[in-house]
């Protein structure tokens, strides 16, 4: 009886595992794929995470896109003035004349 019992146990953990087919492979990967497009891992506190990819046009970041192909009037009728170019359109170039304008004039006033 005992006998009996150890072979009905050591026949359930023997079971061997049978390998994919082909298109069992065929579709894992395509969803590893996919999963890979739509995320990324990275280390938040000491561990590994996955999160969602940031979204990109063309492989550029959608920020980056927008600079580099929107005309003025788009950018203005959707309220982003800050990148719109002008001519000697320079961080604060135009404070910097301004400021120079105004030393010169304090330097004249006749009184």
């Amino acid at each position: 009886m005992v006998v009996a019992l150890l072979t009905k146990k050591i026949s359930n953990m023997a079971k061997n595992k049978q390998k994919l087919s082909t298109a069992q492979k065929r579709a894992r990967k395509a969803a590893k794929d996919e999963r890979q497009k739509k995320y990324q891992w990275v280390f938040m506190n000491g561990k590994q995470v996955r999160i969602k990819r940031p979204p990109t046009i063309d492989g550029m970041d959608v920020d980056e896109f927008i600079r580099r192909n929107a005309d003025p009037i788009w950018l203005h009728q959707n309220e982003m003035w800050e990148y719109i170019e002008t001519e000697g359109n320079t961080e604060h170039g135009d404070l910097d004349e301004n400021l120079n304008h105004c030393e010169e004039t304090e330097d004249k006033i006749p009184f």
